[in-house]
This record gives structure tokens, sequence and C-alpha cells, in this order.
């Protein structure tokens, strides 16, 4: 069976690399073997968050110990195997199909299995039985020794922790994904989550039909909201999040309206801009997302704004070319450019690790 701490570390940072991202990790008990005679096993629970299926998880999870070396078989018997992972929990949800059973139909028979999530969750709640965790526990005929295991296994979410950043900002031009990506990030890393209020602005399908009437007012209003909202949640201070994040930054509204704007409506308003713009925080890290314009065009269509669907290449183009002028006048180290034209970070987990990678090196 090889190292067999070695074989939990591994399992844990595929299933960080292709399932999801990890919250908690218990400690390891070793306990006899199950159903069998043999060398005793290791075992820990893992609390995982993750936006696939429970049936894409399954499927990758089987890859992942077939990966391993575990060869299944038609047998129910115990056997000695390099790795086994179950799901136990999917939130609460109660489903019984051919390959997945959730809850886990026989956890509550398998002290090896509720002292560990007892250490993730001790009020985690059986769906079925209504019972929580410590109830489970001490009600369990199973009276297996456990021994804990002093070495804990290594959390691979730190090797991508964003925490040393206070405020991030993640720019792209329309349709980038910045939205998305702010908001799986917010998710993963407990990270305080600041969306623009673009819904909100009655000005914004006005000016998608008329430009040139609607194009100040519009401006205007953005730059108000933007200004309040980070003035509001950037100074207000949150315990329970380790950072900030957002997926603007309040010069987005400069690029926007010299691209909008008239020549002399643009000088007052970047008057007003100047000094609002002092007020306000400045990100630790500035990332822009780069897509080119075809797959732009194809996110705006696909995401059915219909206000959004007269948008025309052109128009991207010149606030592609504005934002790159802004970041080159930038004098920052912490402005990063990742060009994410040839990646779908909601779709593939490799490609979202890979910005966070980029974002953090």
């Amino acid at each position: 069976m090889g190292n067999r701490f070695e074989h939990l570390q591994n399992a844990v940072n595929s299933i960080f690399e292709e399932v999801g991202s990890i919250v908690k990790i218990s400690s390891v008990y070793e306990t006899p073997a199950f159903g069998f005679e043999g060398d005793p096993f290791l075992n820990c629970a893992v609390w995982l968050q993750t936006d696939m299926k429970s049936s894409k998880v399954l499927k990758t999870i089987l890859e992942i110990e077939k990966t391993m070396g575990r060869k299944r078989n038609a047998s129910k018997t115990y056997t000695s195997r390099p790795i086994d992972i179950d799901i136990l929990f999917v939130d609460d949800e109660i489903f019984d199909t051919e390959k997945l059973i959730v809850p886990h139909p026989e956890m509550e028979k398998r002290k090896f299995v509720l002292q560990p999530l007892a250490e993730l969750n001790s009020h985690l709640i059986h769906p079925i039985s209504h019972k929580n965790i410590i109830k489970l526990l001490a009600e369990t005929e199973d009276n297996s020794a456990l021994q804990k295991q002093s070495k804990w296994l290594s959390n691979p979410m730190k090797d991508y922790n964003i925490s040393r950043f206070n405020y991030i900002t993640i720019e792209g031009n329309i349709g980038a994904g910045k939205t998305s990506l702010t908001t799986k990030i917010a998710n993963d890393f407990n990270s305080k989550l600041i969306l623009e209020r673009f819904k909100d602005n009655p000005f914004l399908p006005k000016f998608y039909e008329d430009p040139a009437r609607y194009a100040f007012p519009l401006e205007m209003s953005f730059l108000a909201d933007r200004y309040q909202q980070l003035v509001d949640d950037i100074t207000q201070f949150d315990l329970f999040k380790e950072s900030v994040i957002a997926d603007y930054d309040v010069n987005k509204s400069l690029i926007f309206a010299s691209i909008t704007l008239p020549e002399e409506e643009f000088s007052l308003y970047k008057k007003l801009f100047q000094v609002m713009h002092k007020e306000l925080p400045k990100p630790d890290i500035y990332i822009y997302l780069y897509q080119n314009t075809d797959r732009l065009l194809e996110n705006i269509k696909k995401r059915g704004r219909k206000y959004e669907q007269s948008i025309q290449a052109e128009y991207l183009q010149k606030l592609n070319a504005s934002y790159l002028e802004f970041i080159k006048n930038q004098h920052s180290e912490n402005i990063k450019i990742i060009d994410i034209s040839e990646m779908d970070f909601l779709k593939n987990r490799a490609d979202y690790l890979k910005i966070l990678k980029q974002i953090i090196s």
C-alpha cells in the first residue's frame, strides 16, 4: 500500500485540483481494517465546496481513485485498497440513485467516519435521522479503537491564498467574465464581495439606444453610485471576512467616459472624478482580464442582456485600448494583465487555478 499518509495527501491534492475548494480537513485517524482482516487504515474527512453536480463529483473521484491505483470489481467484499473516497453529505440533500446514495447509507455504523466528521462540523444534521453528528457518534455500535495521528494533512488552498491582499480589484472589458471570477474567488476565500450595481442604473438601456443623449447622465450616475458603494463597503470592516474583492475599479468611470463623452463634457466630468477619487481607498492589486473581441461578443450574446446585443466590436476594441492605456500610465507593480482568451475558468478548474497562481505570483 506504500506510504499511507502520502496517499491521503495526494488524494486531498487531487480533489482540490479537480473537484473544488477545501474548506477544512479533519485530523487523520488510524483505524483497524473494516470488514476484513488486514493492515490498519488511515481515515479523514474533508469539507469541500464545489460548483459541480454530484454525479460529476462522483465520476471525478472515481477517476482519482483509478489514477491512484485502485481497481474496483463487482464483488461487495472488503479488501485492502490504496485509496477509498466516499461522498457522505451533499448539503442537506437526500437522493438514492443507482450509482450514488446520499447521505452515505453506512456512515452511522462507522466510527472512523463519524469521528472525523464531528471535527469538521459537530452540529451537522443528518437529513434523514435528524440527529447531529455528535449524537450519531454517541449512538454508534462501532466500538473500534481510533488512534488520532499527530501529523496533519496540508490544505492545498494555502498555496493559492489571496488573503495577503486586503483589497483586490478584478477588471476587464464588457463580457470578460470579471463578475463571475470575482464571485468565485470571494466564495472560495471568504472575501467580502463588491459587485457593480449596473442593473439598478435606469440610464444603461437608454444609453445603448441613444448614446449621444444619455452618455453624460449615465456616466455621472455610475460615478456617484461607484463612489458611494466603495466608500460604504470598503470602510465598513467585516470581522468575518478575510479580504475585500470587487469586480470593478473606480477608474473604470474615467475610462468609459473618455470614450462615451464629447470633449467638453469629459473635461467637466474629469474634474469631478479627480475630487472624488482622492477620497477612495486604492486596491492592493489590480487585475485586468483580457479577452479577445470575438470571445467578448460571444459572451455578451450568451448572457442575453437585451440592451447589450447592439454592442459593436469597435466599441469593445476602444474600451480595451483605453484600459491598456490607463494601465500603461500607472506606476505600480501591483497591476497584472491576465489573458483568458483561451480559458474557461467556470468549466475548467485547471484554468481557474492557473488564474489564481498568476494573481498571487
